[in-house]
């Protein structure tokens, strides 16, 4: 295995991941949906409505709650927060490093943006 392999083994083991259907029902009960993807997969794929769009470099400065450059969305340490990537492997890193923020709620997409396309859950242009 791979030393990139065991990182994300073991950050995977931090984390109660979720599917599309527990993502969206987070965000219907006041969690975020963070999508972490780069502009290129953005205009490519579409994306998911409501979803606060954060490129990965800016995440964490973004998110944390005591942060002079947080996002309006980013106000408490117990938000329910749903990283998204394209696939499901970048932002279960990118969920263990908010976890390092105190942000306890953190988690992933599995299968990430292409998960959520592939259960028919809507997606804008």
């Amino acid at each position: 295995m791979s030393a990139v392999d065991e990182l994300l083994a073991r950050a995977r083991q931090m984390l109660t991941r979720v599917g599309p259907h527990e993502a969206a029902a987070l965000r219907d009960a006041g969690g975020l949906l963070v999508d972490i993807r780069y502009a290129q997969l953005r205009e490519r794929d579409g994306t998911i409505p409501g979803a606060l769009i954060v490129e990965r470099n800016e995440l964490e400065w973004r998110l944390d709650p005591t942060g002079e450059h947080r996002a309006p969305e980013a106000n408490r340490h117990d938000l329910p927060v749903v990283v998204i990537c394209n696939e499901g492997y970048a932002s279960s890193l990118a969920a263990v490093s908010l976890h390092q923020l105190g942000l306890h709620r953190a988690t992933d997409l599995v299968g990430g943006f292409q998960a959520w396309r592939g259960a028919g859950l809507p997606v804008e242009r």
